[in-house]
């Protein structure tokens, strides 16, 4: 029976990462993964989705190009060739999954392909290979989960009904989609295929999409995606799937809503298969438990990324992941989950870290708001992307920023800012006196900063 320090289950961007850095740290490490190396986030997730949605928006300026002062492009046989789409997306995949494989070699990493079974808290199983581990990190992630809905076993069945992994999987674009729920997953594939022309319909429950937004940049994208044609139904209980449509109950009236296919997003709930042998706390929507080292209710067993239930993204499975190693290791690390950037990748984007106006006020905070919008920056004119706007919130006290909220074209290279600043405890009269090349994007963060303080410059 083999010994490691650490054996990890799952291969994804939290499994990965965590492999890596105990292995770097000279640590023994075993990962079990079941498919391929990169987990649903590289292979399904968020790779995938981001390589198409680049691939809209180079189909999008090729539309509009005319605007930019460029002529003679015949955009009548423009169109998506979906084959070479998805083979390009395929590319982009293998060579990063070829790159964390190239990883474990170099670090020495052992990598088993099979499904664990956890017998206790020292040993686990693959086959025929019993495996001897000190410490355990679990990274089994999550899959779709559907409710009890009249209908959708059946449509799921047939195919009609399909998650991420099912699009990805299909051999041509449906002319008719009906994306059902409104969180960032549901927006982010709704952008994708209105952009490239397929006639989509986003549904969902609540009075605006994505209702863990801050509530202005939810607003601003329902707006924009709107302007771009997409058809929005709010507020919809769904209460019946039929092979072809789905019937809605709409403040009170019935709607009927058509499509070839129904691309769901209803929920997660956590992979626990294999995990039988262990009796780990489980919180009340069923996933593990964990603290702020990521310890579970057995001392030598983590749990990192969608399993937890905590922040389903993953960069904070990565984050997590490197934290359970550095406790293992013996180090007293946490993760601060107040200073998580999220993003949705639309059109424009949608990025945010910290605490919004409306925490603020339930938490008592005496705070400031400074606000400025791109229709005034002058690199967001030159790219005809005015729609969105750069929010700071900072507390009165000392002027600390403590929540930043944006919609631009690149608000998730722009965020990573606002989190460098928020982890050193900066101020809005950091990020003032900040000297910022001419003209960027970025310029509306000091802008929004000069607007905390007194006035923008610009305004």
């Amino acid at each position: 029976m083999e010994k490691f320090d650490i054996a990890i289950i799952g291969g994804g961007p939290g499994g990965y990462v965590a492999a890596i850095k105990a292995a770097q740290k000279g640590l023994k490490v075993v990962l079990v993964e079941r498919e391929r190396l990169g987990g649903l986030c590289l292979n399904w997730g968020c790779i995938p989705t981001k390589t198409l949605l680049i691939s809209a928006r180079h189909y999008r300026n090729l539309l509009r190009s005319e605007d930019f002062g460029i002529t003679g492009v015949d955009l009548s046989d423009a169109r998506i060739d979906w084959e070479k789409l998805t083979k390009r997306k395929d590319s982009v995949v293998d060579k990063l999954v070829s790159g964390i494989e190239m990883l474990f070699k170099k670090n020495g990493v052992k990598s088993i392909k099979g499904s664990a079974k956890v017998l206790d808290a020292k040993t686990l199983q693959v086959d025929d290979e019993t495996i001897e581990f000190k410490n355990l990190i679990i990274a089994t992630g999550a899959q779709s989960a559907y409710p009890d809905i009249p209908g959708l076993d059946g449509v799921i069945d047939s195919g009609k009904a399909i998650d991420s992994r099912g699009f990805l999987m299909l051999d041509s674009l449906p002319e008719k989609v009906l994306v059902v729920g409104g969180d960032v997953y549901a927006v982010e594939y709704a952008t994708f295929l209105n952009a490239i022309g397929v006639d989509v319909t986003l549904v969902h429950g609540d009075r605006t999409i994505l209702p863990h937004t801050e509530r202005e940049l939810a607003r601003t994208l329902e707006r924009q995606l709107k302007k771009d044609g997409l058809n929005i139904v709010s507020e919809a209980a769904i209460t019946e799937f039929r092979e072809n449509a789905v019937t809605v109950d709409r403040k009170g009236k019935t709607q009927t809503l058509e499509g070839d296919r129904f691309l769901i997003f209803l929920g997660l709930k956590p992979n626990l298969d294999g995990l039988e042998g262990l009796d780990l706390q489980l919180d009340h929507k069923g996933f593990i438990k964990t603290d702020d080292k990521m310890k579970t209710s057995i001392s030598n067993i983590f749990a990192i990324g969608d399993v937890n239930g905590k922040v389903p993204l993953a960069h904070v499975a990565s984050a997590e992941g490197i934290t359970a190693v550095e406790n293992i290791l013996g180090l007293q690390s946490s993760l601060n989950y107040s200073k998580i950037p999220r993003v949705v990748y639309s059109f424009p984007e949608l990025a945010s870290v910290g605490i919004t106006e409306e925490e603020a006020k339930e938490e008592g905070i005496d705070f400031s708001v400074g606000k400025f919008p791109l229709s005034a920056n002058g690199m967001a004119i030159a790219e005809s992307e005015t729609a969105g706007f750069v929010k700071i919130i900072s507390d009165n006290q000392y002027g600390e920023v403590i929540g930043v909220h944006m919609a631009a074209s690149v608000a998730s290279d722009m965020i990573s800012k606002a989190v460098a600043v928020m982890n050193l405890e900066g101020t809005v009269y950091d990020l003032a006196k900040t000297i910022h090349p001419h003209p960027t994007f970025a310029e509306t963060i000091m802008e929004a900063a000069f607007a905390a303080i007194d006035k923008p410059i610009h305004m």
